[in-house]
């Protein structure tokens, strides 16, 4: 096994010996909220929201020597008209992750929407992301859309 591990996770100790002595007991209280902070911190957010980007938790380090931030949104719709996703894709590094569901109502199933096909594909809707908008393609024979969401989540490049 190779001593340089990647993935040295957060540990939280389960128990503390806090000392008497005042100054001694600043830097304890110190290092344990540290360490609380990064073991809270160091795990998917799971916030969804709309309108606007959040931090999902999530550390890349694509480049090895820099650390850089997932981001998530979550767009609804009740068409297949272009959606504008208000990113600046000058700070984003890459889409990682972009999904989506929608519903017709009529028989109240629920469908998933492929993400990257620029080529409409049957039976399907799909998106693809360009500089300003998500563009959805309906093949022959998509079920009707009444209701959906898609999240796209990305690696921040600021």
């Amino acid at each position: 096994m190779s001593a340089n591990i990647v993935n040295q996770m957060a540990y939280l100790r389960t128990s503390r010996n806090f000392p008497e002595d005042l100054t001694q007991l600043t830097v304890e209280v110190n290092k344990s909220y540290v360490d609380i902070a990064n073991a809270v911190n160091n795990r998917t957010i799971s916030m969804f929201p709309t309108n606007r980007p959040a931090v999902n938790g999530e550390s890349w380090f694509v480049d090895k020597n820099r650390r850089q931030q997932g981001l998530r949104q979550v767009y609804t719709f009740t068409t297949t008209a272009n959606i504008p996703h208000n990113i600046n894709l000058d700070e984003v590094f890459a889409f990682v992750r972009c999904w989506g569901e929608f519903t017709d109502s009529a028989t109240n199933n629920w469908y998933g929407i492929i993400n990257g096909s620029n080529v409409a594909i049957p039976g399907q809707i799909s998106f693809y992301i360009t500089p300003t908008d998500i563009v959805f393609l309906l093949g022959v024979g998509a079920p009707p859309l009444t209701y959906g969401l898609i999240v796209l989540e990305w690696i921040s490049d600021v």
